[in-house]
């Protein structure tokens, strides 16, 4: 069954919450289109989906809970979470609603929002609406009802956009491109894109069927895109997750390359062609070599905490373009609004071909360090931050490790965990220096 919370970034689905029911959906969507109408007499909702099997279900409730409020609807179908942001704002449109739970499995589902310009909402909007939904409806009269159409060539328009955002001379003849839509948002889309630029496409994670989005497949499951272009001695291996904003990239000889070193290279690129680039925003799991290689290149790298819309308010705050998590999950800000692995990937592609390198090449500067991450399950009543043999451990560590390593402890956001990371140039180091921390973790007795 489906799960859901509400947050800033809508609905979305987690473990532990209260499933999505349609009947919730539609006093949501009633709730929503209430708020719009505070300040337009017809607006006009954009709604897009990915793969889900329950996107049906959640489309049709969406769709008459914007009705009975006095809402127009756009249905736009199958689509990647970065197309709505964009046809929103192409559209005109008063906002944007993307049915999606991004790269997790398929009994998960989730509602998204975007502005009419394509961005993420304010917290304010979030608390309007949470008020409204305290209200009792207020249905619409039958002369008042919202109606409903379908935008039949969403996905060629976002095609277009796609292509759009590299110079007009740029090409992909003579390449051959394998393409893992997760058989999500993109299945019908991705493929589409590298082809009308001329590359020789290889399609795999492009058959869904409403139960199988990133399962074994895309993004968050690589391994199927590495084989694949070994297996096709392809050049390129590109995979995106369910709802395509996160990207994953492999290169000829099956190396792979995450978020992190694409971020990288798409900077560094611009850095070569002196384009100002006066700063990146990362997050607390971003590689410390990749901090490192920004500090040589004189570029400002400034940590976010973990979720792409903390580096999405990094990015404005400084007034910067890039940016970007270990997932994939990349922010190129004057290309588009949102995370889209599309653009990200013609962002990556358009530097090889440019500079005539390859991406193993253009991050020769870069060399990862080892990462240890544990996950360590809190006792109820445990409070970490309160463990002093904890905190001496930490200190210890970091005095071993200096500038070669860091520590970062976290819990998680939906379970009761502690996340033990620690990085350094030496695995071994890495290892040892995180299971010191777990076992000071283990060693507090709960209240």
């Amino acid at each position: 069954m489906t799960r859901q919370y509400f947050g800033t970034d809508g609905i979305r689905g987690t473990v532990g919450q209260p499933p999505i029911t349609p009947d919730f959906v539609l006093r949501l969507a009633h709730a929503v289109g209430r708020v719009l109408k505070q300040h337009e007499s017809r607006p006009t909702v954009l709604i897009g989906k990915d793969t889900r099997i329950s996107g049906y279900m959640l489309e049709s409730a969406l769709e008459s809970g914007f009705n009975s409020a006095g809402v127009d609807v756009v249905l736009l179908g199958p689509v990647p979470t970065p197309a709505v942001a964009y046809l929103t704002r192409a559209q005109r449109a008063s906002l944007g609603v993307v049915i999606s739970a991004s790269h997790n499995p398929f009994d998960d589902n989730g509602i998204k929002f975007f502005s009419a310009q394509g961005t993420k909402l304010p917290d304010d909007w979030e608390l309007a609406v949470e008020a409204m939904l305290a209200q009792p409806p207020a249905w619409a009269d039958s002369a008042s009802l919202g109606k409903s159409r379908r935008l039949d060539d969403a996905a060629g328009r976002y095609i277009e956009f796609c292509k759009s955002t590299c110079s007009h001379l740029f090409t992909l003849k003579g390449l051959k491109i394998v393409v893992d839509g997760a058989n999500g948002a993109a299945y019908h889309i991705a493929p589409d894109v590298f082809h009308e630029l001329g590359a020789e496409v290889v399609r795999i994670g492009c058959a869904p069927d409403g139960l199988n989005i990133n399962q074994g497949v895309g993004a968050t499951h690589p391994q199927a895109l590495v084989d694949a272009v070994k297996a096709h001695g392809a050049d390129y291996g590109i995979a995106l997750d369910g709802d395509a904003d996160r990207l994953q990239m492999v290169d000829t000889t099956g190396r792979l390359f995450n978020g992190d070193e694409l971020l990288y290279l798409i900077a560094a690129d611009r850095i070569a062609r002196d384009i100002d680039v006066p700063g990146v925003v990362g997050t607390l799991m971003t590689n410390m070599a990749v901090e490192l290689a920004f500090k040589r290149k004189g570029v400002k790298f400034v940590r976010a905490r973990v979720g792409d819309r903390y580096v999405l308010e990094e990015l404005e705050r400084h007034g910067w373009s890039l940016g970007g998590e270990g997932s994939g999950h990349l922010l190129v800000l004057d290309r588009h609004t949102t995370g889209d692995g599309l653009v990200s990937a013609l962002q990556v592609l358009a530097a090889c071909m440019d500079s005539g390198q390859t991406m193993a090449q253009l991050l020769s500067d870069v060399t990862l360090f080892p990462q240890t991450l544990i996950n360590v399950r809190l006792q109820p009543g445990q409070d970490w931050k309160t463990n002093t043999r904890l905190d001496e451990e930490i200190r210890a560590v970091q005095a071993e490790l200096g500038e070669t390593g860091r520590v970062l402890i976290r819990p998680s956001g939906t379970e009761p965990l502690l996340r033990v990371m620690v990085e350094a140039r030496d695995a071994q180091q890495a290892q040892s220096c995180a299971e010191r921390l777990v076992e000071a973790v283990k060693s507090q007795v709960p209240a």
